[in-house]
């Protein structure tokens, strides 16, 4: 299998990316920002006829699950939970962390997504796989597990470059990396939204509880 289509709505952009017999193309919207419900299908369109083909063509989708924007994530999986149920095609889940890591997989890389108030999402790898599992993470203990050996990376711009080395890494290079190679270990799967931490409305609820 290899034509896909694949969307990521999880972060302030917006990055949607099709792929016909090995050659990708691609449609970046840098602030998408509370957008994406209104963007997305436009995007998929343009990209859509940048590579020169059909959502039928798909062999099948992607969607980027979290972490990050909570509303962004429900958006890109219920567009492509559509498009698989509507052509009978399956799906692929990629971590936003995924989308960071495939471009570099070399070494020990610990994955960053903005969470405000210096905390961040965090995921660590070593040569391609998870061996520090998605975490909610203040930045002092980002910074100390940078002195462990860790490489931090990320799509974003990240408020903890201001106190060290943050490698600023292409979200559209990433993802096409990412798809290509899950798709090969067949991580086909259901789309589950990767919440690292619970919502700031779940959490005012629990605290009025």
């Amino acid at each position: 299998m290899s034509n896909f289509l694949a969307v990521d709505t999880s972060g302030n952009h917006l990055l949607a990316l099709a792929c016909k017999e090995g050659k990708t193309s691609s449609v970046f919207i840098p602030d998408c920002a509370m957008k994406h419900s209104v963007s997305v299908m436009p995007a998929v369109d343009e990209v859509l006829k940048k590579a020169d083909m059909t959502l039928g063509d798909c062999d099948f989708f992607v969607a980027v699950v979290g972490a990050g924007s909570f509303t962004g994530i429900r958006i890109g999986i219920s567009v492509v939970k559509g498009f698989c149920l509507a052509y009978g095609k399956p799906a692929l889940p990629v971590t936003s962390f995924d989308v960071a890591a495939y471009n570099r997989i070399n070494g020990k890389i610990l994955c960053l997504i903005d969470a405000l108030h210096d905390c961040y999402y965090a995921c660590g790898y070593e040569d391609g796989k998870v061996v520090f599992e998605p975490s909610y993470l203040m930045e002092a203990e980002v910074l100390s597990l940078e002195s462990q050996g860790y490489r931090l990376c990320s799509v974003f711009d990240l408020p903890v470059a201001q106190k060290t080395s943050v490698e600023r890494v292409d979200a559209a290079r990433g993802l096409e990396n990412a798809v290509k190679a899950l798709a090969e270990q067949n991580k086909f799967g259901e789309l589950t939204a990767l919440y690292v931490r619970k919502s700031s409305a779940e959490l005012n609820l629990e605290e009025k509880k």
